[in-house]
C-alpha cells in the first residue's frame, strides 16, 4: 500500500477524533447500559474499551520513544506500507462480519468490574494519539520502526504501527457502537 504520508496521517487522525467523540457520549450512557452484553461470553462497552486501554499502556509509549529517538527526518511524500505492517494492519480493519480473533488472556477484559474510568482513560490515550500522530510528521514513518506487543524482535514501520494500533480501536469502537444499537433496538 502506497498513500500520500500526510494524507494517511490525516485519516488517522480523523479515526481517532471521532473514536474520541463516540466515547466521550458513553459518559452520558447509565451503567446497565455500559455493562450490558449481548451473551454471556461477549464483551460489554466497558471491557472493549479496557481492551484498548491495555495495548495504548504499550504501544503509546513505545510509539513516543521511536518518535523522540528517531534520527530520520520526514522526508517521503508517500508512505509505503510493509508486508508484514500492512498484514497485521488490514487485518484489523472493520468489516461488516468481522473475522473472530482470539484475545490473549492477557489483555482479555471479560467478567472484569469496570467503571467509568475506562472511558476517562480510552479519551486520554486517544488524545495521546493525536498528540503522537502531530509529532510524527516530524519523522520517517517508514525507517522509524517500533516494536509490536507481542514480540520486541518484530519490528513495524511507525506508519504501520500507527495503522495497526488506530485500526485496532477502531475495531472495537465498531464492536461497542454496535452493542448500544442492539440496546437502542431492544428499547424500541
Amino acid at each position: 500500500m502506497k498513500i500520500p504520508t500526510n494524507q494517511l496521517l490525516n485519516e488517522l487522525r480523523i479515526i481517532t477524533e471521532n473514536n474520541i467523540e463516540f466515547a466521550q457520549s458513553l459518559l452520558d450512557q447509565i451503567n446497565e447500559t455500559l455493562n450490558f452484553r449481548t451473551s454471556e461470553d461477549s464483551w460489554n462497552i466497558l471491557e472493549c474499551l479496557e481492551h484498548l486501554n491495555f495495548y495504548g499502556k504499550f504501544y503509546l509509549p513505545e510509539i513516543e520513544d521511536r518518535i523522540n529517538e528517531s534520527r530520520f527526518q520526514a522526508a517521503r511524500p508517500d508512505f509505503k506500507s510493509g508486508l508484514l505492517g500492512n498484514y497485521f494492519a488490514n487485518m484489523m480493519l472493520p468489516k461488516v462480519k468481522p473475522n473472530k480473533m482470539k484475545t490473549l488472556k492477557i489483555s482479555n477484559p471479560i467478567h472484569k468490574l469496570l467503571d467509568r474510568s475506562v472511558i476517562e482513560e480510552f479519551i486520554r490515550q486517544e488524545n495521546k494519539m493525536l498528540e503522537l500522530l502531530e509529532k510524527a510528521e516530524t519523522v520517517d514513518l517508514e525507517k522509524t520502526k517500533t516494536s509490536i506487543s507481542i514480540s520486541k524482535r518484530i519490528k513495524l514501520k511507525l506508519g504501520d504501527t500507527f495503522r495497526f494500533v488506530i485500526y485496532h480501536n477502531l475495531r472495537h469502537i465498531k464492536q461497542a457502537e454496535n452493542i448500544l444499537k442492539s440496546i437502542q433496538i431492544g428499547v424500541n
